[in-house]
């Protein structure tokens, strides 16, 4: 199990235990502030740059004191059974909108993380305390070492109810963090960097080693926090100005600073789930039609047009690139939202979140890389994709990065354009001797298809036939077909694809009437396996 996985289900709950809360008005649980950080109005993300670029002078020194026994040998499930104190959540006494919550270091998560708050420019660590924890069955000694330190921390923020504070986001696990918005379940992942993904060599994990976040406002409707990010390679100041509600917004700013050089850098990755689809064109044994958190990469580049690839859960690594000059926006995203795709009354996929990177500036020349790896089961987060650029940063050299990540149910709400509903692959033709044609079957929907339903009489004589542009980089395809769909308001474009045995096909493929482009680029990546 992956730590994206798991530490997005470690934080489902907590138990309520008594005892009177540890912070108050006056926050006395709060350690002294430093001498260089603790004048009035003096601390600023400006501090966090610093403490990144003197760490990228220096050797990789991570903050990995050893556990004792009974915390570094812990399963998945008596890890989870380790509760945070709800009556102990920062910053509840005092009926401010937003709390905060911590982590116990333990089982896999074996990184000691500094969590500081900030107020009136004063930065206090805040200190960690046995007794913030219920240990529920576990063994523990009355007796545990004062600096064992947190793994991790969320944020709570009431998105459903007014008198409910739910968990929004969640950062635990080398530099992950994933979200949460209005009616929905956690999901898809986020995380400040991916180094090397998808390579014959060793994946590199920065961490988020220290956070700095500030207390909010008894009437905010947002919070911010800084991050300050260390592995071999990189060290980074980042941060997150998070606007939970009915889509959770994060903006981010980076600055990264290159200790060494490394063969991939990639920039605002997301971690996500495929583990079988509609487009599964193999037996997948299982009650469910389709198990995931994210159907499809959405890539749209700068001059507008928007590609959308299905994603597939492969026999081997499948690595795809797509080269974009300045990103309008890229992201995974669960388009389907009907329960009965997925029939899982515990897993709600339907609920699941999508998420959209926007940049924010030009990034001038790259590509969004997307990363399928082979999974056996759902508890494995075996997608990434996230943005590389074309120039590569050599050691020394800063790179400054601003982008806005949106956790949502429908990133592409308004959008009149068609899109790319479904993908169907299964065998085509009717000659039992050759299995090898494959039949696609691709529903596009929208606003301005439904508009272009079939109409009669002289009208639709005179009115162009809305027809497909299909390519293949191999093989031969066969005459498209579109037609009009009444079940989802939109067109089916049906076609074959007779491999010439020499490698993958590289599929796209729109719709079109007259001169108008009606819907999105669908692409897909088809190999025999």
């Amino acid at each position: 199990m992956t730590l994206a996985r798991l530490f997005g289900i470690l934080a489902l709950g907590s138990t309520l235990i008594s005892g009177a809360p540890l912070w108050a008005d006056d926050t006395p649980g709060l350690v002294e502030p430093t001498p260089s950080e603790g004048a009035p109005g003096a601390f600023t993300f400006a501090a966090v740059v610093r403490r990144a670029q003197e760490l990228a002078a220096s050797d990789y020194q991570p903050d990995r004191p050893a556990l004792p026994d009974y915390l570094a040998d812990l399963n998945y499930d008596k890890y989870r059974d380790i509760r945070f104190d709800r009556n102990q959540s920062l910053w509840k006494a005092e009926g401010l909108p937003f709390q905060m919550q911590f982590f116990p270091r333990g089982f896999l998560f074996k990184d000691r993380v500094t969590v500081n708050v900030v107020e009136e420019g004063v930065s206090r660590i805040v200190p960690f305390k046995h007794d913030l924890f219920d240990y529920g069955k576990n063994q523990v000694p009355e007796e545990m070492p004062e600096d064992l330190g947190f793994a991790g921390l969320r944020l709570h923020y009431p998105i459903n109810r007014d008198d409910v504070f739910d968990e929004v986001i969640v950062f635990q696990g080398a530099s992950y963090f994933r979200a949460v918005a209005k009616g929905l379940h956690y999901g898809i992942s986020a995380r400040g960097l991916a180094i090397d993904t998808g390579l014959p060599t060793k994946e590199e994990f920065p961490i988020f080693r220290e956070f700095w976040v500030f207390k909010p406002a008894r009437d905010a409707v947002d919070i911010t926090l800084f991050a300050l990010l260390d592995s071999e390679s990189v060290t980074g100041a980042y941060s997150f100005v998070i606007r939970p509600g009915l889509e959770t917004v994060v903006d981010v700013k980076a600055r990264l600073f290159m200790r060494r050089s490394v063969q991939k850098l990639g920039i605002a990755p997301l971690t996500s789930m495929f583990f079988h689809g509609e487009n599964t064109d193999r037996f997948i044994d299982d009650f469910r039609p389709e198990v995931h958190d994210s159907d499809g990469l959405l890539v749209v580049n700068g001059t507008g047009e928007r590609i959308w690839r299905p994603l597939v859960n492969p026999i081997g690594l499948r690595v795809s690139d797509f080269i974009v000059e300045n990103p309008r926006s890229f992201g995974l995203l669960q388009r389907d939202r009907a329960f009965h795709s997925y029939e899982d009354l515990e897993a709600n996929y339907q609920t699941r979140p999508s998420a959209l990177i926007e940049p924010i500036g030009d990034w001038g020349r790259g590509m969004v890389e997307l990363v399928e790896i082979p999974s056996d089961a759902e508890r494995y987060d075996n997608i990434v994709a996230y943005w590389i650029p074309e120039q590569r940063p050599e050691p020394g050299e800063e790179l400054k990065l601003e982008y806005r990540l949106r956790f949502t149910q429908d990133p592409e709400a308004g959008l009149l354009g068609g899109r790319a509903i479904s993908t169907r692959v299964g065998a085509a033709g009717t000659d039992i001797l050759d299995s090898s044609r494959r039949k696609f079957i691709v529903d596009f929907a929208g606003a301005s298809l439904a508009e272009r339903a079939p109409k009669g009489g002289l009208e639709a004589e005179t009115e162009p036939e809305i027809e497909a542009v299909v390519t293949s980089t191999s093989g031969e395809l066969s005459k498209s077909i579109v037609q009009w769909n009444p079940h989802t308001q939109g067109w089916r474009l049906f076609f074959e694809l007779k491999p010439d045995g020499r490698g993958p096909a590289d599929l796209r493929a729109f719709l079109r009437q007259g001169n108008d482009v009606l819907t999105e680029t669908w692409s897909y990546r088809w190999v025999r396996e």
